[in-house]
């Protein structure tokens, strides 16, 4: 057991909401793509209709798939939540070729741009780097957080990437923590977790005997 005061073995992250947010808002983003289709759209309407969507969809999760049907999946799920956003947000009409539409949107958020980096990220990054400590990601994200950790200059930081989607089991399950764990040849109580989400990433990590803090942001 880590001794009192000892810094962990790893330091795991979640992604979205701890290293970055979403520039602006989900509703600016998504209106700032659709309207490079020629659609008049309320980004406050948008964000709201997403997070309705996002809410009470089922976990971005697919036991057992691997590679290109992983992915295929995941675009799949994502664009059940655009289909829902846009028309909770009652501009679907206006979208006269949505699959061309969605795929700009999807490829957008594997960007950069949508993105931005909260100011305490690289420097506490480097901080704990210097300290010899191991960093690790786990998100319920999709597969596109490869790209947007090295598109957002992260991804040299960490020696691990443990997603959802890939595990098959989203935080707070405990087999997406257990393969982070295992993934870094760590025990339980040598490692920490912290996230925004007090019951995926507090309560999760928590309950599989990890260290954890929770980032509370303010919105």
């Amino acid at each position: 057991m880590a001794a009192k005061g000892e810094l962990p073995q790893v330091i795991f992250l979640d992604a979205v909401g701890t290293l970055f947010g979403v520039a602006g808002s989900v509703g600016k983003q998504y209106g700032d793509v659709v309207r490079r289709f020629g659609v008049t759209a309320n980004d406050a309407k948008l964000d709201r209709a997403f997070f309705q969507a996002f809410e009470m969809a089922p976990p971005c999760v697919f036991p057992e798939a691997e590679g290109e049907d992983l992915q295929r999946l995941e675009f799949a799920w994502w664009k059940a939540i655009a289909v829902e956003t846009f028309e909770a947000a009652e501009v679907m009409h206006q979208l006269r070729d949505f699959d061309t539409f969605f795929l700009a949107l999807y490829d957008h958020f594997a960007t950069a741009t949508p993105w931005e980096l909260y100011p305490e990220t690289v420097p506490t990054l480097c901080q704990w780097r210097s300290f010899g400590v191991e960093l690790g990601v786990i998100s319920n994200f999709d597969t596109r957080l490869y790209r947007v950790l090295t598109a957002l200059e992260l991804v040299d930081f960490f020696q691990g990437i443990t997603l959802a989607t890939e595990v098959g089991a989203a935080k707070p399950n405990p087999l997406v923590f257990a393969s982070a764990l295992q993934k870094h040849h760590c025990e339980p109580d040598r490692a920490m977790h912290i996230g925004d989400s007090f019951k995926e990433d507090y309560q999760g990590a928590k309950q599989v005997g990890m260290q954890a803090r929770w980032v509370q942001r303010k919105t």
